[in-house]
């Protein structure tokens, strides 16, 4: 058993750009699992300044200076944020204050209805079952207050944290923005000489994510804003924030849309009951859902690496379970990632894969 371990290091790293891109794969990964946590600002700032350097460089192309293209397109940046986060904020937040107000007159219903089951099925439901399940999510609903009270508590002492997010992140996207080639001649420098297969990764790595997160981004803002437009017109209750949930949703393939499926059919039972108006809203959000997964998707994400759904799931539970939120964002281009660095160490012939 040994030697086997042993015959597969050595030809897997043996050679030392193999070793060098283990080492520093080992070494991010380490950092940003001890002191993620102290450095994520610097991390979303990296993340953002990457997703709008390509504007940089096009502005660029165009006689500007890095200073000024980078300028403009922090203010265009810093502008949309604000009028979006304006003109929605208000919104959301009174809508989730009122759906919160209302949960305990929607989950009243469901249990008038749950009561009515044994009464139609006899054979199948048993009242005692259903005041178990029902004892039961009580219970459940009791703990998931008592959270949401502690995490708003919590909320309050984070207002420090968000003003990190407020203030230094932009500050820090202008500067690696503006300074770009210095950063980069500097990364460079710290590198170790032997990186063909680092570069090799990071190149296909350039590739997937850039398309990847711009592809994430315009795929939110089409869902959400078709879903929102949709409960609007369709008079749903709470459209605006169930559709920012639904646009929020695509963060997680197969995972988010089953999940926010669920506030949306209960609204809208709880608003019509078993009528036409919700079998057309469901019919309106299915299509929605179907256009994202048929016909945005592919086009957005023609470029990128194909993964099987279960390692796309899979990779979201992983990175989600160690790094929350951004673990989930990230989930397919770390799937990529992975795929990526067993592609390039399984190359046996010591050329880089693709040349």
């Amino acid at each position: 058993m040994l030697d086997l371990i042993g015959k597969w290091y050595r030809k897997k790293f043996s050679d030392p750009d193999a070793m060098m891109l283990l080492l520093l794969i080992l070494f991010i990964s380490a950092l940003i699992f001890i002191w993620g946590s102290y450095i994520m600002p610097v991390l979303v700032a990296i993340v953002l300044a990457y997703l709008l350097d390509s504007s940089v460089d096009r502005l660029e192309q165009q006689k500007l200076s890095r200073a000024l293209a980078t300028t403009i397109v922090m203010v265009l940046f810093v502008g949309v944020t604000l009028i979006g986060t304006l003109s929605l904020l208000p919104t959301i937040s009174k809508q989730s204050v009122n759906l919160v107000e209302e949960l305990p007159l929607i989950w009243q219903g469901g249990q008038t209805w749950l009561l009515t089951l044994p009464e139609k099925y006899p054979e199948l439901v048993q009242a005692e079952q259903i005041k178990s399940m029902m004892s039961q999510i009580n219970d459940a609903l009791v703990n998931l207050t008592q959270d949401i009270i502690s995490v708003s508590f919590a909320s309050l002492i984070s207002v420090g944290a968000l003003l990190i997010y407020l203030i230094l992140v932009p500050l820090m996207m202008f500067f690696m923005l503006k300074d770009k080639p210095i950063f980069m001649a500097n990364v460079s420098y710290l590198l170790p000489k032997e990186r063909r297969l680092i570069t090799q990764v990071g190149r296909e790595m350039n590739i997937q994510i850039g398309n990847y997160i711009r592809g994430k981004v315009i795929e939110i803002l089409i869902v959400g804003a078709a879903s929102c437009i949709a409960f609007a017109l369709m008079d749903l209750r709470y459209a605006i924030l169930l559709g920012v949930l639904v646009g929020f949703s695509v963060l997680i393939p197969y995972i988010g849309a089953a999940v926010v499926t669920i506030p949306v059919a209960f609204v809208a039972l709880f608003q019509w009951g078993f009528s036409a108006e919700f079998g057309y809203l469901m019919l309106v959000y299915g299509i929605i859902q179907a256009l994202d997964g048929n016909l945005i998707v592919p086009i957005l994400f023609s470029e990128a690496v194909a993964l099987h759904p279960l390692y796309i799931i899979v990779a979201v539970l992983f990175f989600g379970g160690i790094w929350g939120f951004w673990g989930v964002f990230f989930a397919i281009p770390l799937a990529t990632l992975v795929k990526a660095l067993i592609t390039a160490w399984s190359n046996d012939d010591g050329e880089p894969v693709g040349e």
